[in-house]
């Protein structure tokens, strides 16, 4: 059938800057290892915004903390690799991963007020962030921050050197934090929900703002995210992430037009419209049988399963409308539907994940 063939995972383009394959984080306990991150493949390119998305627990932050080194015990990555610039990172010592963070690969999170120290000044914290990774005095890398205070829009940035955290507002403080990743002039910047705790008007301002930098730094952006609104607007290809695992990857104009896992349905049917009781044309489109009741949003059945006790199979299947009986048995291999497309399902073919025959 058509679309039934096993996705070839191994080709990557010549010009990817970060190519992670197969990667599998596990956290070790008592009881045994669980995998939070099991087999995730994918690849930025140089000047590109990928998104990667999926709701809480579905193992994007614990990917973007991998890339970065930083999962925290007792989180280890246990498989794979991540390349950066032909480099495999997990392979580093720690003294070289230093050097990446910050210089090559910068992370911006989601709460600012828990990255910046509320007892020194926002142009301390960021001339620091300097001087870390330059040779620079500390008068220079004080005119630094200051330039990279004016580059992120604050108004006055000179006079805001000399202001505390608690001084400024929850989106200008991400302004601070996108200064401080930027200080260094990173080629891929990871962006962990940075809009998440900030009001609607404030987080088009910050993804304004991002847009604005990519384009004028030539940046490449890994953007965390479960708002498939901001993704529309912002990215140019998506990942969708569930239980750890890639269940869907295409192009955004691929994706909502013509969405290929049920659960990448559902997350679109999720996404309020202009018109009261109404979806979207892309997510209506996806699932004609979809009739919402008047005035409220779908929503996807059940809850993320913990990694500890996931399903047999496919994993989406005890909240999929689509289920089948082979989904109870072998989880699905991730299968090309189309150009750039891929889907983990078996409603685009019957190859079970070999990895997993008998989980």
């Amino acid at each position: 059938m058509p679309g039934s063939r096993i996705a070839d995972l191994d080709t990557t383009p010549d010009e990817a800057l970060l190519d992670v394959r197969n990667l599998r984080t596990t956290f070790l306990s008592s009881g045994g290892g669980v995998h939070a991150v099991d087999g995730v493949s994918f690849h930025v390119r140089r000047g590109e915004a990928v998104a990667l998305v999926g709701e809480s627990g579905c193992g994007k932050s614990v990917t973007a903390m991998s890339i970065m080194r930083l999962v925290a015990s007792p989180g280890k990555i246990t498989g794979g690799e991540v390349r950066f610039r032909g480099r495999n990172l997990a392979e580093l010592s720690e003294r070289d991963m230093r050097k990446v963070r910050g210089n090559d690969i910068a992370m911006v999170f989601q709460e600012p007020m828990t990255s910046l120290n509320p007892v020194f000044k926002i142009g301390t914290q960021v001339a620091e962030a300097i001087r870390i990774h330059k040779k620079v005095s500390r008068k220079e890398a004080w005119r630094m921050a200051g330039e990279m205070l004016d580059l992120v829009s604050i108004p006055d940035p000179i006079k805001r050197l000399d202001d505390y955290p608690h001084q400024l507002s929850g989106g200008m403080r991400q302004r601070v934090m996108i200064a401080m990743a930027l200080s260094c002039d990173p080629e891929l910047l990871i962006a962990d929900e940075p809009t998440t705790a900030l009001d609607v008007t404030i987080q088009a301002q910050i993804m304004e703002l991002l847009a604005r930098l990519q384009r004028r730094l030539g940046l490449a952006i890994l953007l965390i995210t479960h708002d498939l609104g901001v993704v529309a607007e912002f990215c140019s290809r998506v990942i969708v992430m569930y239980t750890g695992r890639v269940v869907e990857e295409a192009t955004v104009g691929d994706l909502f037009a013509s969405p290929a896992h049920p659960y990448t349905r559902g997350l679109l049917r999720s996404l309020p419209s202009m018109a009261k009781g109404e979806v979207s044309g892309t997510a209506a489109e996806a699932d004609s049988s979809y009739n919402p009741p008047s005035g409220r949003l779908p929503t996807i059945k059940g809850m993320v399963p913990p990694i500890d006790a996931l399903p047999r199979g496919c994993k989406f299947n005890p909240r999929c409308p689509d289920v089948m009986e082979i989904c109870l048995g072998n989880e699905p291999a991730l299968m090309a539907v189309g150009e750039g497309h891929i889907a983990r399902c078996y409603l685009h073919g019957d190859e079970a994940d070999p990895e997993r025959m008998g989980s």
